[in-house]
């Protein structure tokens, strides 16, 4: 079917899971299966004297002791400095956060493991918590005893410089570590074969592939001898995107006992042990002439990364991605970064969407916001001034990344526009005493999608991706089969490398079935991050129906008794002048009467395999505006969304319907950074929010109704000229919003740098200000 790329397709998934067919790690049962609960620490750090494990059960209690042949999770970044903070996955001698796993206790179901747990005792002699960057730099105890301070990477991008400047801006910001919180909870069931020797690992991951081999080094197996399964997963935004110590604790388990093991996350332990995203500090010092032009800016980036390194994409993966795209889509001619990883006794930072981007947008537009105010100017005009222009495309820009195309200034006065900038300074210029106040905000960025071998290297990480690879097959009735080593936990993956299938091979959508997520029948991946996947992915899935299609031209060339370049193909058919054979008839000829057909036509399997990388390592790179106006009441600290825009380029869109549930998506995680979602800790470092009565998301009623405008800017380096989308809705809600509360409070004098904006601190501002 032509046409299908670019087209508002209903979700292939949305079948069976609108009809509670989904399978899940938790729907997953295997006979003989046992499942395990973990005991966990109570401390953020403290030295283990002693685990007590009662006898009746102590045949089914595991601590590191008994894992000894297990090798910890080491994720080493080549880049110069790096200190190395290997994982244990059982904690042996000392716990480094609260929740780190102690002991595995096994029983028949999840009820009696957790009682297990509870019969264990833990002698621990407690050390002082190391909770936050400030503590870490203090030394106020030492996360990694042998290292001598907490600092497990430093590094810094451009020179020191000096400018004579008529603005010059300083300001400090932080924003709150806090959860991925998707629907379904990590889980992972190992099942051992004892005849074959083969490991099979069914866990709710991103990356099924990387997950293979992780485990091949730290049990001491051949990647041969697993095979790991990612059945649906409910939502991952890099939560599901490294090795967790659960995964290896349970696969070595069911290899001892030689039965199914399974661990299912509960809530709880969430929100424990997955607080690890997003705690960044910036002090921002931010230049600009009489015309609010850029001159420069000087970073300095403190990044709490948590106790250990977490593999594949390591402790400095964060900072150091936060270094090289603060510029943000600005020109920036002058620009020196120094970036930090500071180690702490809380769970081990995670990428999480956007990683780092969301962090660099909130201080950098609050910068411009502030730069704009001292010039008594529009914080729309003193983008729109700095922007990288479209005539500039491509762009090189200080740091070196090279933007492939895009109007974003258009971006700024399309948000404007559909914002009412010049009716809301109206009603501002009206406003009444004891009215809430009204404030607008923006928030323009620009994400590197899809980047590749270059990049990745450069960033340091133990694993970079090279060519995607699909493999696509024609099956005796005419199916077509595309496999691909990514995996789909929300992206629509099924449907959208299905058009691109559909679109190449002419075949009815619902003819084509993706499978994804077995290492033992997808083509190797490095999995899906990045917004890398139908870039990547997409790429390949094309090469290889690209690769197929010839192979069924010339089969049907031969039986038509004419020329390849004769053929076409229409409608799921291969056509020439008084001749037509459907696939599923060539199909049929292919595999049940090959007698019909030249041995060499046999010889050649139907399916190829294609093999795709973007034409530059740099990715594409999308972007937007995001535009927000909102009410705050000063006496509460209240704050609420009135309107929101979303003005947003991805290049070419496979699916639009897709690209705005994306967008959507990711903005509602947005306003939950921006608003509402912290992991608080005591003094000691122990975690406080452990429950959503004390961790907050955003729910439909906190949720405007999002007005989103879309254009399409192609990349002249990607298939279909289509970029990454996945990520960006996440990074401009918080600048946008906090620029808005900002805005509001500029009257009172009141101003706001931190994440969450909680009515507490919205509040205490307000009466630093009036004091």
């Amino acid at each position: 079917m032509p046409g299908l790329v670019g087209a508002s397709v209903e979700r292939l998934e949305d079948d069976r899971y609108l009809k509670g067919f989904g399978r899940y790690i938790a729907d997953i049962t295997l006979p003989g299966m046992r499942e395990v609960n973990f005991l966990r620490s109570a401390y953020a750090h403290a030295l283990i004297r002693a685990v007590e494990i009662p006898p009746d059960i102590s045949a089914d209690v595991y601590t590191a002791e008994d894992l000894a042949a297990v090798h910890p999770i080491v994720a080493d970044s080549t880049l110069p400095g790096f200190k190395s903070a290997p994982f244990p996955v059982l904690a042996s001698g000392k716990v480094r956060y609260a929740g780190e796993l102690v002991a595995m206790c096994l029983a028949d179901n999840r009820a009696a493991a957790e009682d297990r747990a509870d019969q264990c005792q833990v002698d621990y002699e407690a050390l002082p918590g190391v909770g936050t960057v400030d503590d870490a730099l203090a030394k106020q105890s030492l996360v990694h005893d042998d290292w001598g301070d907490n600092l497990n990477h430093a590094m810094a991008m451009g020179e020191p410089f000096s400018v004579d400047a008529a603005v010059r801006i300083e300001r400090q910001y932080r924003t709150a570590r806090h959860c991925m919180v998707p629907m379904e909870c990590r889980g992972v069931v190992a099942d051992w074969d004892s005849g074959k020797e083969i490991l099979t690992v069914y866990t709710s991951t991103q990356v099924p592939h990387l997950i293979r081999r992780a485990l091949a080094d730290c049990l001491g197996l051949k990647q041969q001898q697993i095979r790991v399964i990612a059945p649906d997963v409910g939502g991952g935004f890099g939560l599901k995107l490294v090795l967790q110590p659960e995964e290896v604790a349970v696969s070595w388990l069911a290899i001892q006992r030689r039965h199914p093991v399974r661990w299912i996350e509960d809530r709880r332990e969430h929100f424990i042990v997955g607080a690890n995203a997003r705690e960044h500090q910036y002090k921002v010092v931010g230049y600009a002439d009489k015309d609010g032009v850029l001159l420069g800016l000087d970073v300095n980036i403190d990044v709490n990364a948590g106790a250990y390194s977490m593999w594949p994409f390591t402790s400095c993966f964060e900072a150091a991605q936060a270094a090289a795209s603060f510029p943000g889509p600005y020109r920036v001619p002058r620009y020196h970064a120094r970036a930090q990883t500071l180690m702490t006794n809380k769970p081990p930072l995670q990428p999480y969407r956007g990683v780092s981007r969301t962090g660099i947008c909130f201080a950098l537009e609050l910068t411009l916001d502030a730069i704009a105010h001292a010039l008594d100017m529009e914080p729309s005009e003193v983008r729109k001034r700095n922007l990288v222009t479209a005539a500039d495309m491509p762009y090189t820009n200080v740091v070196g990344k090279i933007f492939d195309s895009g109007d974003y200034a258009r971006t700024v006065t399309r948000a404007a526009h559909l914002i009412d900038l010049i009716g809301i300074r109206s009603r501002q210029s009206a406003a009444r005493p004891g009215e809430p106040l009204l404030g607008v905000g923006f928030g323009t960025y620009t994400e590197q999608t899809a980047h590749g071998t270059k990049v990745f290297a450069g960033a340091g990480i133990p694993v970079v991706p090279g060519h995607e690879q699909a493999r696509v097959r024609l099956t005796p009735d005419g199916t077509l089969e595309v496999m691909t080593g990514l995996q789909s936990h929300g992206q629509s993956l099924e449907t959208t490398l299905a058009q691109i299938a559909s679109e190449v091979l002419k075949v009815p959508l619902q003819h084509v079935r993706v499978i994804h997520g077995d290492t033992g029948e997808t083509p190797f991946s490095t999995g899906t991050y990045a917004s890398r996947s139908i870039v990547w992915g997409g790429g390949a899935v094309n090469n290889g129906c690209r690769r197929l299609e010839h192979r069924l031209k010339r089969i049907a060339a031969a039986l038509f008794k004419c020329e390849e370049k004769d053929i076409e193909l229409v409608d799921g058919a291969l056509k020439t002048a008084g001749s037509e054979l459907t696939l599923a008839e060539l199909a049929s000829v292919w595999y049940d009467a090959p007698e019909e057909l030249d041995p060499a036509l046999t010889g050649e399997p139907l399916e190829a395999i294609g093999s795709y990388k973007p034409a530059s390592d740099h990715g594409a790179f999308s972007y937007a505006t995001h535009a927000a106006l909102v009410s705050v009441d000063p006496e509460l600290g209240a704050v609420e969304i009135l309107d929101y825009v979303i003005v947003d380029d991805c290049g070419r869109r496979i699916n639009p319907k897709v690209v705005e549930g994306q967008i959507l998506g990711g903005t509602v995680q947005g306003i939950g950074t921006a608003l509402y979602e912290e992991s608080s800790y005591d003094d000691d470092a122990i975690p406080q929010a452990t429950t959503f009565t004390r961790y907050r998301i955003p729910s439909a009623e906190e949720t405007p109704a999002f007005r989103v405008e879309t254009s399409e800017t192609e990349s002249p380096r990607t298939a279909y000229g289509a970029k990454g989308v996945g990520e960006g809705g996440a990074v401009a809600p918080p600048a946008a919003i906090i620029n808005a509360i900002n805005d509001a409070l500029r009257t009172i004098g009141a101003e706001l740098l931190d994440t969450p904006a909680t009515p507490r601190r919205i509040f205490e501002a307000i009466q630093q200000v009036q004091m």
